[in-house]
């Protein structure tokens, strides 16, 4: 099931609005804003943003031509690329929406067996290893959150392929599952875990900062005949999104995000928990807060450059945590393939991005 938002610019209407994907988190922000604020019609799109249940959807929507971009993980890129899981189907991104973002959320039930950390999280399922598993969600087989609650529980001593379980749930329903017990945590984007935090069924032992601070998150996934077909189009939305990015990271801006954000048709959740991340203080729960301004990154410190370097922290957690299947061999271009740094600047030039006086046409 999908939730479908259109605007189009008051001058002109194209034939067919460029379709965009998204998905209920925090990190949707630049796509939702650049929706809502006009700065898609500035750069002379029309626009249509569809909500989607899960990233395996996401994906599918991509390949299919079904959706022209979407808000995706930056893994999902690489993955795609590869055929994991999927056809194989030539993608790209010529912009990150943001980095950091993520927490690893633990139940209430592990706080009470005396868990605190990922080391007692070890000495709990060795004290159960005979009357129970420990189940923990990710919202993609293949994404920076396996990579950091494999990375979270490794440091503790604890083997992700031997002593746990992980399974895919997708993004919104991941607070549901650990509210009736059939997980144990999870990691996600916000606003799953402060709603946790907030509901006091859950607290985070880990954020992004702490796991792996800078990392690339989210994306705005195109296939690359989309990208050379309909290149104008493209940088322009990335344009789009760039000055969309830049208001997100306002810290005035900050308050007004989140009534936004809250709304129905995008995360359908009180204003005061998308707070929690994008305002501040953080809750991580149990009396523990601390500042949200490195939480989420949308625009700061370069955020939005896909550079080499930010494709190759994924590619190295594919393979450090063992996520590619015998036979495959990623190709050493891979990563720049995949993420366009060269689009993105090619998007910022004041030559291109002054010439929007009509409105692109669609086919």
């Amino acid at each position: 099931m999908t939730s479908t938002i259109r605007k189009t610019p008051a001058t002109a209407a194209p034939r067919r609005p460029l379709r965009i994907g998204f998905i209920a988190l925090n990190d949707a922000a630049p796509i939702i804003v650049a929706h809502e604020n006009g700065f898609f019609q500035k750069h002379g799109l029309s626009v249509e943003l569809s909500r989607e249940v899960g990233w395996a959807t996401v994906r599918d929507k991509v390949i299919h031509r079904e959706l022209d971009a979407a808000h995706a993980l930056g893994a999902m890129v690489i993955s795609t690329n590869l055929g994991l899981n999927c056809l194989p189907c030539e993608c790209l991104t010529g912009f990150v929406l943001n980095t950091n973002g993520n927490c690893v959320t633990l139940s209430e039930d592990l706080w009470n067996r005396g868990v605190r950390d990922a080391v007692t999280m070890r000495d709990e399922i060795i004290r159960s290893r005979h009357d129970r598993t420990y189940v923990f969600g990710v919202v993609f087989a293949h994404s920076s959150h396996r990579i950091h609650i494999c990375d979270w529980l490794r440091s503790g001593g604890i083997d992700p392929e031997k002593d746990v379980r992980i399974v895919v749930v997708p993004p919104p329903q991941l607070f549901r599952n650990l509210a009736a017990g059939t997980i144990d945590g999870y990691c996600v984007g916000d606003p799953w875990n402060s709603l946790a935090v907030r509901e006091k069924i859950g607290w985070c032992p880990a954020i992004s900062p702490d796991l792996a601070p800078g990392h690339a998150e989210k994306v705005v996934m195109v296939r690359s005949d989309f990208a050379e077909t309909r290149a104008e189009e493209h940088l322009a939305m990335i344009a789009a999104l760039s000055e969309a990015a830049a208001l997100c990271d306002q810290t005035n801006f900050r308050p007004e995000l989140c009534k936004i954000l809250a709304r129905r048709e995008y995360m359908n959740v009180p204003a005061r928990v998308i707070q929690s991340s994008l305002v501040g203080p953080f809750d991580y729960g149990h009396g523990r807060t601390v500042s949200a301004d490195d939480f989420i990154h949308y625009h700061r410190n370069g955020a939005n450059d896909p550079t080499a370097a930010k494709a190759a922290w994924l590619i190295d957690g594919f393979n450090r945590h063992r996520f590619l299947p015998a036979g495959i061999t990623v190709p050493a271009d891979l990563g720049a393939r995949s993420f366009r740094s060269d689009l993105y600047h090619l998007a910022q030039k004041p030559s291109r991005t002054s010439r929007h006086d009509k409105t692109l046409v669609h086919a």
